[in-house]
């Protein structure tokens, strides 16, 4: 049931992190049922202002009003009485409880004895399954369920916690086609219900195909607003970057020289002990592009994770030019040269309480000149670290930041300027 009626107005939203402006006299407005798509580069500010309507920052000034009303969203649990949820681009579940426990938890029902009552809770989630198509198991394990369904499990909690805006952040960055797909059908299922919905995408398509509307940040600022009926991709992304964007590319014709990784009759086990590699056998020529394609969870994590050194090989031999990796760590590898950007740059990519300069050398901070006899050389660290900040454009406060608090882009800038410098 769309409408005009504001769910939510952020008026003058301004948020300085050292010297970063991340926001800068930002205004917004949701309107009941209908879906707001936010877009913006890397670093736009996007997901500071997202986290200051869901109470995990403080913005240094400007109002917020839910439903007409200013309110002090200091604390996440401040936004979520106030009838607003969020779905993190990284999921924010616990692996070992169940569907129907992480649902709950912090908003456990209890029946006259003050006992938490699971199964009146899972009733009520089986209802709003239903009724939204968000098909889930209650009683599966968080951690055996694919990224497709924990996303439907983030989204289920929200509503379980009767939240009528509904703020998504990048939320098909993880997904396949198929899952992007289904989640857009749901998209359009809530905002019929009259829930408000916030779409962080990068993914111009999604935008025509799924948003009512459309607010675009460029440095901190809101550069325009649009709708998917008065422009198309060519005009989102020049309101995105400020200028005229080529969106095809014209690939040239490849011409590979030598051959620089060969995998011969490969078979790795994955983390149950089954066979998730079969007799692999792949070659990986100088000046290719090598791309392997599939549904997740057929091995190619597997497989990634043996080229890195990271998981053992159970027959087979890998090689990198003439040299047998097969044995060799993953400190071994990175000095032949191999770069590893993981799926999971949270997990496996950076430490995220360590500052953006010392995950800027964590393939060489036990080399010169970033150490001297096991001695950290300060100076040195801090010198290339702010050589790659300026060359990849990541976007921090300082290189003494902690790397938890980048965007998620400039998270994944952070890691492709160690793995390729």
């Amino acid at each position: 049931m769309p409408s005009d009626t504001l769910a939510l107005e952020a008026t003058d939203i301004s948020k300085t992190f050292g010297s970063v402006k991340a926001n800068d006299q930002i205004n917004l407005e949701i309107k009941k049922g209908k879906i707001h798509a936010l877009l913006g580069e890397n670093g736009a500010g996007k997901s500071t202002l997202v986290n200051i309507l869901f109470g995990l920052y403080k913005a240094d000034s400007g109002i917020v009003k839910v439903d007409g009303e200013t309110v002090d969203l200091g604390r996440p649990k401040d936004a979520i009485d106030r009838g607003i949820g969020m779905v993190h681009q990284h999921f924010q579940l616990v692996p070992v409880l169940t569907v129907a426990e992480n649902i709950v938890l912090g908003n456990e029902p209890s029946n006259k004895a003050s006992v938490i009552d699971i199964e009146n809770a899972k009733v009520k989630v089986k209802e709003l399954a239903e009724k939204y198509q968000l098909d889930v198991d209650t009683e599966a394990t968080v951690e055996d369920l694919p990224v497709g369904t924990q996303q439907r499990v983030e989204i289920l909690r929200s509503l379980y916690r009767e939240a009528d805006i509904l703020i998504l952040d990048e939320p098909t960055a993880v997904l396949t086609p198929q899952e992007t797909d289904h989640l857009l059908q749901v998209l359009k299922k809530l905002a019929s219900q009259g829930v408000a919905i916030i779409f962080i995408t990068h993914k111009l398509r999604e935008v025509l195909e799924v948003a009512d509307e459309v607010t675009v940040m460029r440095n901190g600022q809101v550069v325009g607003s649009t709708t998917p009926g008065e422009t198309d991709e060519s005009g989102l992304a020049e309101m995105m970057v400020g200028r005229s964007v080529v969106l095809r590319v014209s690939k040239e014709t490849a011409s590979p020289d030598a051959t620089v990784l060969k995998v011969k009759n490969l078979c790795v086990k994955d983390d149950r002990g089954l066979l998730a590699v079969n007799g692999l056998s792949l070659e990986v020529r100088s000046g290719e592009i090598f791309g392997i394609a599939g549904v997740e969870g057929n091995g190619q994590r597997e497989l990634v994770e043996t080229i890195t050194g990271l998981r053992t090989v159970d027959t087979g031999e890998i090689l990198i030019g003439s040299t047998s990796i097969t044995e060799s760590s993953p400190r071994q590898i990175s000095e032949l040269g191999v770069a590893h950007i993981p799926e999971d740059r949270e997990k496996h990519g950076l430490i995220g309480a360590h500052s953006v300069a010392d995950n800027l050398i964590l393939n060489r901070y036990h080399k010169s000149p970033f150490s001297n006899r096991g001695i950290r050389q300060q100076k040195a660290i801090a010198d290339y670290a702010k050589e790659m900040v300026e060359k990849f454009d990541i976007r921090t406060p300082s290189i003494e930041t902690p790397s938890s608090s980048l965007s998620g882009g400039n998270k994944q800038k952070a890691i492709a300027a160690r793995e390729f410098s």
